[in-house]
């Protein structure tokens, strides 16, 4: 109990580090929304995160600042679920406010999820590929968020070689997922025009930052509808935590495992 409390005010009291995140936010927040013309009406919209996370990378990796290391980078795990509370509020206020919009889109909300199976379909056999063996079943089973890593440790141990292909994945969407997700949303509306409401939907992946980055990208090439773009993705993003884990308990991992058993031969 002590430890834990001195652990919590050695956080709290690490100002060089809040110093230094301040710092990087108001950088990345002068430098502002950034809109690149590609071609035609396509335009790439990088928003403040993004320069904010390389700074960040490299004043991790630049060894004469010295007060930024592996201490101050757990320290900024726990400090996120509490930052990014407020942001679940707002998702969940829009999405009360805009109740009656929710319930005309109906079963596609549960039927989305079905969509992570694509991740099996198409990941494992590339995984495979590239010499792994059964870490491909923790890095294809699903987008490796903390639900399914729960799933994967009762079922398989934290030792495990799933979970450590789980973890392969995990750290490389911490890393560049809201990046490429920031990205992907930018081009897909001017490559398939499908009607904002379903990008919205399938903002909602289970994972809180690759929601928020692609969020931010569609609210930026929507701004009229932006309130009814919150909705439909803080509600879709909440049944992908809730409901998805069903779907990957009784679906996609035993469908990766039942793959995995059935192809590994022709990857030797």
């Amino acid at each position: 109990m002590d430890d834990n409390i001195s652990n919590k005010k050695s956080c709290l009291n690490d100002y060089k580090l809040h110093l230094t995140i301040l710092f990087i936010s108001i950088i990345s927040l002068t430098i502002g929304t950034i809109t690149i013309h590609l071609y035609g009406n396509v335009n790439l919209i990088i928003l403040p995160f993004i320069p904010a996370l390389f700074i960040a990378i490299s004043f991790y990796l630049i060894k004469s600042i010295n007060w930024i290391n592996y201490n101050q980078s757990k320290t900024c795990t726990k400090l996120i679920l509490l930052l990014i509370g407020p942001l679940l509020v707002k998702l969940a206020i829009a999405s009360g406010q805009n109740i009656s919009l929710l319930f005309d889109i109906g079963t596609l909300l549960i039927l989305k999820e079905l969509g992570s199976i694509g991740t099996i379909l198409i990941g494992l056999p590339i995984a495979l590929l590239l010499g792994f063996k059964r870490e491909a079943i923790g890095m294809t089973s699903s987008i490796c968020r903390e639900p399914q890593l729960a799933v994967l440790i009762e079922k398989y141990g934290f030792d495990s070689a799933e979970v450590k292909g789980f973890f392969i994945v995990y750290i490389i969407g911490i890393v560049l997922g809201t990046i490429f997700i920031s990205f992907l949303v930018n081009l897909l509306p001017y490559c398939i025009p499908l009607h904002p409401y379903s990008y919205a939907l399938a903002t909602g992946i289970g994972s809180t930052s690759m929601n928020v980055a692609a969020l931010s990208s569609l609210t930026s090439l929507y701004p009229d509808i932006s309130e009814n773009l919150l909705a439909l993705s803080g509600i879709s993003n909440m049944i992908s935590l809730i409901f998805g884990i069903y779907v990957y308990i009784f679906i996609s991992l035993p469908l990766t495992e039942m793959l995995y058993n059935k192809i590994k031969h022709y990857f030797k």
